[in-house]
């Protein structure tokens, strides 16, 4: 069964023009965990003053019990990122680096050459501290400086001895360009010549094909998609990029064995809040469709008090 990863508390805050204090942070990663999402990526050691809606990740992570800890991804560039996340208490990080190498200078500030020679030394730590540490590959079909980027530079990274510590490997489509049957080629290269870990597909809908290109993933082997809530996101050193795939329309069309209606309809209502509270749109098409009133089918819950269709 393909399990879904929820963004919204990294990926999904990247842009968001008003942050969300520590509190609200550690309230929403417990309502999410509650609803039945498994797992959760919820910050980022990104530059603060680069990233500022970022910048309290490590008093989040504080905040969280082992439990919850064990369900939660951050996101990491460096060897100093790690070790400061495991500090913290996080034990899942997420060693990010771009295909490219223009998109890994704008993002990290260094070609992609030395952030895969960076990775041993992040492995080491993670393990010593008994945690997990994926390989992510942003970038990993097209580039917003460079243009397409060739597959086999993929293929090359994932089978670089430097990244054989990696307990997963994430598949980025930072611009959203992407389309089905490219993810499905890519995933099943990945599946069928790189060395045996879970795949993640991270998938963006800048040009409507979020959904359709997570699912092209689920049946090409990929184990786990990610989305934000509402399509809440986007790169802020990745021009183009806009929002992530909506969580609410993975989990549609995925139907994972924990959800039902009212499950659904309880995670577009915690959606529409946290989008309010950020003054951001809600780009879900199946948020939509759960405020139908045409409630003869099971997954539309009406409209809620005072909305006005």
């Amino acid at each position: 069964m393909t399990e879904l990863r929820d963004v919204t508390l990294r990926d999904g805050l990247q842009l968001a023009a008003k942050p969300l204090p520590v509190e609200r942070k550690v309230w929403l990663i417990r309502e999410l965990l509650h609803s039945g999402i498994p797992t959760l990526e919820i910050g980022s050691l990104a530059r603060p003053d680069l990233v500022p809606s970022l910048a309290n990740t490590l008093e989040v992570v504080a905040q969280l019990d082992a439990d919850e800890l064990q369900r939660c991804w951050v996101w990491v560039a460096t060897p100093g990122h790690v070790a400061r996340a495991v500090a913290a208490g996080a034990r899942n990080v997420q060693y990010c680096l771009s295909v490219s190498d223009a998109h890994n200078r704008a993002n990290i500030g260094r070609d992609t050459k030395g952030s895969l020679a960076a990775m041993p030394e992040a492995v080491d730590i993670v393990l010593a501290a008994g945690g997990r540490i994926q390989l992510c590959l942003a970038t990993a079909f097209s580039c917003p400086f460079d243009g397409p980027v060739d597959a086999e530079r993929v293929i090359d990274i994932a089978n670089d001895a430097r990244a054989s510590g990696a307990d997963d490997i994430v598949l980025c489509d930072t611009l959203g360009q992407a389309i089905p049957s490219q993810v499905t080629r890519l995933v099943g290269r990945i599946r069928d010549e790189t060395p045996p870990r879970r795949i993640v597909f991270h998938g963006h809908d800048t040009w409507g094909q979020g959904v359709a290109n997570s699912l092209a993933a689920v049946t090409a082997g990929a184990d786990v998609v990610d989305g934000a809530l509402g399509g809440l996101g986007g790169c802020p050193f990745a021009p183009g990029a806009s929002g992530n795939t909506a969580t609410e329309d993975l989990l549609f069309a995925l139907r994972p064995p924990w959800l039902d209606p009212m499950v659904l309809a309880s995670i577009v209502e915690l959606s529409e809040n946290v989008l309010t509270e950020l003054g951001e749109p809600n780009r879900s098409r199946a948020a939509q469709g759960v405020r139908s009133p045409a409630t003869a089918f099971a997954w539309a819950a009406g409209p809620r008090a005072g909305q006005q269709l």
